[in-house]
């Protein structure tokens, strides 16, 4: 038999258990050959992850009885059928959820393509993976010349950068450095806990563009991403997923309260 072509459908379909057990072997030869849909598989599941995680806890509270019969009926006439429409009722629901709680794992639904925020995370995990192993090289301006620091990456991507204080989050200011960032630059600070951990946050100027979510790749680090207000931030580190995601909005509220808080 010959392995037809998949898609990204097949993705989602893997991802939720459906894709058939025949097809497995096929899929995953399929992701291997296919760097940019494997990337994709890898963020796709974190970011099915994440909901998981946010939603955790309104995932064992029982369904209101209002909401069981406007959807199904009256249970006296009609008998509940576990079909795809129902599903998709359900997934609906569980998004508005998380979305109303202010975190959801991706803004652009589900299985749609969002070609600048890949690039974008791809570039911070880069990034993190280069610089934040280097001992003695990891950034270019250290947090002690933080005044100097700030105004020079300002000066160079073209935003108004503060730096946050991640000290409530277990971490503490390495410094930071210029980097390239596709056809403009970025700005990546670095920050340390007391276990040596490290995380980076990555910035850069994303005018227009509005998107937010989690990527990774396996075995690799996380980056939790903001494509908005004109900027564009990543956090990205080792961490267990709930606290890097802790941190990441931490960082994201104090740069942009920063920024608008300056004239």
């Amino acid at each position: 038999m010959t392995a037809r072509d998949f898609t990204e459908r097949d993705i989602h379909l893997a991802l939720d258990g459906e894709l058939p057990d025949e097809e497995r072997a096929a899929f995953e030869a399929w992701l291997e050959a296919n760097p940019e849909m494997k990337a994709r598989n890898n963020r796709f599941g974190t970011d099915r992850e994440a909901l998981r995680l946010a939603l955790a806890d309104a995932l064992d509270e029982p369904v209101p009885a209002r909401f069981t019969k406007l959807v199904v009926g009256d249970p006296g006439t009609r008998m509940l059928q576990r079909s795809r429409w129902w599903q998709a009722a359900a997934a609906a629901v569980l998004l508005a959820t998380g979305a109303a709680g202010g975190y959801v794992a991706g803004t652009r639904g589900i299985g749609t393509e969002d070609a600048v925020a890949d690039r974008f995370a791809e570039e911070a995990v880069a990034a993190y993976v280069v610089y934040a192993a280097e001992k003695r090289h990891a950034v270019e301006v250290p947090a002690a010349d933080g005044e100097h620091m700030r105004s020079w990456l300002s000066a160079r991507i073209g935003l108004r950068l503060v730096t946050p204080d991640l000290t409530a989050d277990g971490f503490q200011l390495v410094g930071g450095r210029l980097l390239p960032a596709g056809t403009g630059k970025a700005a990546m600070l670095l920050y340390e806990d007391a276990e040596g951990n490290r995380i980076s946050l990555f910035v850069t100027s994303e005018s227009g563009s509005y998107a937010k979510g989690t990527y990774a790749e396996r075995n690799g680090p996380t980056a939790v991403y903001w494509l908005d207000k004109g900027y564009g931030c990543a956090v990205v580190g080792a961490l267990p997923q709930e606290r890097l995601a802790i941190v990441a909005r931490n960082a994201y509220r104090q740069l942009i309260e920063g920024a608008e808080s300056k004239v």
